[in-house]
């Protein structure tokens, strides 16, 4: 059925899986739910909520089971993201957020380095912040302007101002991506580090305001020739690029998470009051119009499911191959499909809103009713993570390539030199 996602072929969980899956649904139905037009009222961090998800170990499904995790599959973090962000954008961020930040450590982190942080991040005891973007180089991740040189005890010596950093002014540690100092320009000079919070020449500015998606504030970061040791670098000189795509993969999938939760929960609002207004001596939801409207959602909403769906599958089981992770073409195959997912799923999340909003006409545009937050929130999906243009022009390069690399389709006969000229005559 389009409004839930129960007994869905796609989706096979172990019975340790489905607890937890209806413990997040129990949660949503009578605390995260009711509470989230408060959480959505002011930009300050959402400490209840992040708190109440860490004590159920939600929070810890992102990390592995050696550091206290729970060694969750994508496909579960994908179907719990989808149930918070049916009511609550600000929950499924934290989840979401919680993966982008301690992600690079959990993949390039030394053993030592991870034994020293991740059991307080899988507890919630702690958190990091995935300090990538800067205000000259947003998706344009090679552009990074901050870099390192080095120090004279052996570690180095970060400075640079990063941009928009979610959940800046409660983190503890900071994953921080720069480029040696007068080291190769491009995506091959960029190396990651955990900086700690409280090092000398670390300065966070006060929250951002943004148009949507409170509780989960963004500030600015600046590092001031911040020391950082060296054990604290993230995998080999030079892979921090390789680290943020792998990051950012898995951010991606988690965006299409929480837009087809919203899609989910806009629609139910929407229809269950198309059920009970009265206009023109009927309900709403009698009009054939508003079926033919609710039905054309309703599709929309059962294949971007299958596709966020199929993705999680993928990546999975690209994590799962005993060869080891994807790389090269496999890996640029993974990041194609996390990108279809992302941009196809945030822009029919936005228009499902907009659409669901338009069906309960003056009362949807009231901040009395939740569909004004959803159609805030739906804006930074497509936004956040790389914009729907962005990931346009990666699926087109990768589309393109890949036909070229194919042999000719068996009903394509012509000449290719018939089509160099300028024109038909030519």
């Amino acid at each position: 059925m389009p409004l839930t996602a129960d007994a869905h072929p796609l989706v096979q969980l172990v019975p340790t899986e489905q607890a937890l899956l209806q413990r997040v649904r129990q949660l949503v139905a009578e605390q995260i739910g009711p509470d989230a037009d408060r959480v959505a009222q002011q930009d300050e961090f959402a400490w209840d909520t992040f708190r109440l998800l860490a004590r159920e170990g939600v929070i810890a499904t992102a990390f592995p089971r050696a550091w206290g995790g729970s060694d969750a599959t994508t496909l579960l973090r994908v179907r719990i993201i989808e149930e918070l962000a049916s009511v609550c954008s600000t929950a499924a961020s934290i989840i979401t957020g919680t993966d982008l930040s301690s992600r690079p450590i959990v993949a390039g982190g030394s053993a030592a380095l991870k034994d020293a942080l991740l059991p307080d991040l899988a507890s919630g005891a702690k958190q990091a912040a995935f300090a990538l973007t800067e205000p000259g180089a947003g998706s344009d991740v090679a552009r990074l302007a901050c870099h390192y040189r080095d120090a004279p005890d052996g570690g180095v010596l970060i400075s640079g101002r990063k941009k928009f950093i979610t959940r800046a002014s409660t983190a503890d540690v900071f994953v921080a991506v720069a480029r040696r100092e007068g080291g190769p320009a491009g995506a091959k000079g960029l190396t990651a580090f955990v900086v700690p919070r409280h090092a000398a020449g670390v300065s966070v500015s006060a929250h951002i305001p943004k148009l949507g998606w409170n509780g989960v504030p963004i500030s600015m970061v600046d590092f001031d020739g911040v020391a950082v040791p060296a054990d604290h670098r993230l995998g080999d000189e030079g892979r921090g690029m390789a680290l943020a795509q792998d990051t950012l993969l898995r951010a991606r999938i988690g965006h299409a998470a929480i837009a087809l939760g919203r899609m989910r929960g806009a629609l139910q609002i929407a229809t269950q009051y198309a059920n009970q207004r009265q206009v023109f001596g009927q309900a709403v939801g009698a009009h054939q119009g508003i079926q033919w409207m609710v039905g054309s959602m309703a599709a929309t909403l059962e294949a971007s499911r299958c596709l966020v769906y199929a993705t999680a599958m993928r990546y999975d089981a690209a994590m799962a191959d005993p060869a080891g992770p994807p790389v090269g073409a496999a890996l640029a195959s993974l990041a194609t499909h996390a990108s279809i997912a992302k941009m196809q799923v945030t822009d029919q999340c936005m228009r499902m809103v907009v659409d669901c909003l338009q069906l309960m006409g003056g009362n949807g545009y009231l901040k009395a009713f939740p569909m004004e937050r959803f159609l805030r929130d739906a804006k930074m999906n497509q936004i956040g993570e790389g914009t729907s243009e962005i990931h346009k022009g990666l699926i087109g390069r990768h589309v393109l390539g890949q036909a070229a690399a194919m042999a000719r389709h068996p009903c394509l006969d012509f000449e290719p030199d018939l089509f160099c000229g300028e024109g038909a005559g030519a």
